[in-house]
Parts: C-alpha cells; structure tokens; sequence
C-alpha cells in the first residue's frame, strides 16, 4: 500500500515516545489521518510525531479510558472509522490491505485486531494471539469504565481481522517493569472493586463463547476469587499449557515476568484491604463507590 490510500483514521497515544513513535507513524503511514494523543511529554515525542506528518493533540493524561474516550468524543476524526494503535506498536500493508475490505464491506462496527508481542528480538508465540478491539466505527464503541486493561463496549456486531499489529516496545526492560508496576496497582484497585461488590456499570459483559476480552474476563474472575496459587498457575499455563517452552529463553524470561506481574497484583491487594496503607491513600478515590 502507498501513502494515505486508506480512509481510516489512526489514534496514537503518547507519553515520552521519541524511541518508538517514528517508526510507530511510519507502520501506518498507508493511512489517511494520523492523531497523535500526547499526555505533555518531555522529550521529543511531539516533535518526531509533526515532522512525520501527524497532528498532534494534548491532553493530561487521567487513566487509560477516560483519556481515549475524551479522543473519541472530542478530536475531529476525517474518517467514519479509527484504529487505535499504541506507540510501541506497528501495522503492515497487510493489515492495510484487510482493513481496506472491511470497512468497504460494513459488515460490523468493530473488529478485533490480533497483538503479536516481541521481546528481546523474537516472537513471543505463548501469548498469541491476544485480541483487542481497536478499528471501530465512529459513535458505535467507546472503552468501558475500567482503569487498566480496558476494553470497548460496541452498539451492534463485532468482527476479528487476521492480519496483526506488532508490539515491540524500544524502551528496553526498565520501561516494561515500571509500566507493568503502574499496571498491577490499577489491576489489583480493579480486583478489590470486583471482591467488594462496588459499582461495576459500564463494563463489558464476560462470556466463555467469544473470543479475546470477553472470555478473558471471565477466566480473570474465576481465578481471583477461587484459584490459589494464581501467579504461579499464570507461569505454568503460558509456559507449559501455551507452550512458551518452544519460545526458548524469551519464553521463559516473559514467563516470568508474568509471573511476577500476578504476584504483584495479588501483594497490592492485599495491601488494599488496609484502610491507613499507602496503596489505599494513594487509589482510594477509585473505591469510594
């Protein structure tokens, strides 16, 4: 595909991105209008994003639904559908291509895109693929009220594209564990919610029979309330059931790192359940309902 052949618009959130946007921009470079959402960074993130073409759009970043909903209620879009792609994320012409059909076609006002996940050069085939609704037509989705991990609430049908975006990140090690710290305080304020019975309106409804989110949460459930162990089952089942042995030592070294993860989450649980901790001071405005 050349150059702006595709009618889509493309959102791209940003926060000291100047190691990935560039490439992130010209992965999807096929399409016709590229927004780049940034939270006020500090580097040169806005800079790379304007001499590559995009418009760039700020805003202070809140939490992850509230920011893209505020993109997806507010910026003027010069097309009818919006893929939402991550910095560190990258689209092929093939992906252009599908897109392309799809959207002529009409058939859905979604479709689940496919992330294929690379780290220390390679593939990490145990946690492919994971579904994430991310083309979506205007005024027919918006992400559900969840902190972390959010996902989109569709009016209509959704469909699933073939072709993947890949995300590989960069930033190198440190920025995957200071991100995933943040991601497993908000997981584990988003766990605490679910065990207490808060306010769970305007989240996505879990079902085993669909793929991807739905599915995902369901499982997610179960195992917070009734599986011991969670981070390690989490180990094993990427590492044996998924097969992430056959991944070699990336697949063991993301492996672990999931692992970790979980026993993250489950640790600031627990500290949640102390109303004078700091994890409660710090994320107890989430919890007040």
């Amino acid at each position: 595909m050349t150059a702006a052949t595709v009618p889509v618009s493309v959102l791209i959130p940003t926060k000291d991105e100047e190691r990935n946007i560039a490439a992130c921009i010209e992965s999807v470079a096929w399409a016709d209008d590229i927004v780049v959402l940034d939270s006020h960074s500090t580097d040169r993130t806005v800079e790379i994003a304007e001499a590559h073409g995009a418009r760039v759009v700020k805003r202070v970043f809140d939490d992850f639904a509230t920011h893209k909903n505020w993109a997806i209620d507010t910026i003027a879009f010069r097309n009818p559908w919006l893929l939402i792609v991550d910095a560190d994320e990258k689209g092929s012409a093939a992906l252009a291509r599908e897109i392309m059909a799809r959207t002529r076609a009409e058939p859905h006002n979604g479709y689940f895109v496919p992330i294929l996940v690379h780290m220390w050069n390679r593939p990490i085939r145990c946690h492919y693929p994971v579904y994430n609704l991310r083309l979506i037509r205007l005024g027919k989705a918006r992400y559900e009220r969840r902190i972390v991990h959010e996902h989109m609430i569709v009016e209509g049908t959704t469909g699933y594209l073939k072709n993947h975006l890949l995300n590989a990140d960069d930033k190198g090690i440190e920025r995957y564990i200071d991100r995933h710290n943040t991601y497993s305080s908000f997981e584990a304020v988003e766990t605490y919610r679910l065990l207490h019975g808060l306010a769970d309106e305007g989240k996505i409804e879990g079902s085993v029979w669909r793929r991807g989110p739905a599915r995902n949460r369901v499982l997610k459930n179960f195992a917070y309330r009734h599986l011991p162990a969670r981070a390690l089952f989490v180990f094993l089942w990427f590492y044996v059931v998924k097969r992430g042995f056959l991944d070699g030592r990336a697949g063991f070294r993301y492996c672990l790192l999931r692992l970790f993860y979980e026993y993250e989450v489950s640790l600031k649980l627990k500290e949640l359940e102390d109303p004078h901790s700091p994890m409660r001071e710090k994320y107890g405005r989430y919890l007040a309902d």
